[in-house]
């Protein structure tokens, strides 16, 4: 079993983030780890904080392999869209030939791309480049 010390310094940054660190995921990780040095099984931490045995575990190796920077890290998949590797190539073009509705910037990037996109994903795309304001 492993056994954890905490130093008061942590635990007044623990006590703080548990309740006050701008995200939500970072307070309940706090949670877990303020829960742990209340000296509480993880079965009873896991179910105090909502979390899974497995996740309290995994918070909690966080913490003894690099300390609080760890446990506040927050590591989320974020699938990037396949014509964000054309992103400068469609922005060229659509500043020179600027589409006059969204099916038109749709076909516009098949031709260019060979990717067929929704209507919605082509707006959701030009939104996010900040190339058409006015596609519609």
């Amino acid at each position: 079993m492993r056994t954890f010390s905490f130093s008061q310094t942590d635990l007044d940054i623990i006590q703080h983030d548990r309740y006050r660190h701008p995200h939500p995921r970072v307070q309940q990780k706090m949670e877990v780890v303020w829960l742990k040095s209340q000296g509480l099984t993880h079965t009873e931490i896991g179910e105090l904080a909502g979390v899974s045995r497995r996740t309290v575990q995994r918070i909690l190796d966080a913490y003894l392999a690099g300390g609080l920077d760890q446990v506040r890290k927050l590591s989320f998949r974020r699938p990037e869209s396949e014509l964000a590797k054309y992103r400068g190539t469609l922005e060229d073009y659509f500043l020179e030939n600027p589409p006059a509705s969204t099916a038109q910037a749709q076909a516009a990037i098949e031709k260019l791309t060979g990717i067929k996109r929704g209507l919605t994903q082509v707006r959701r795309f030009l939104k996010k480049v900040s190339i058409c304001a006015t596609a519609k």
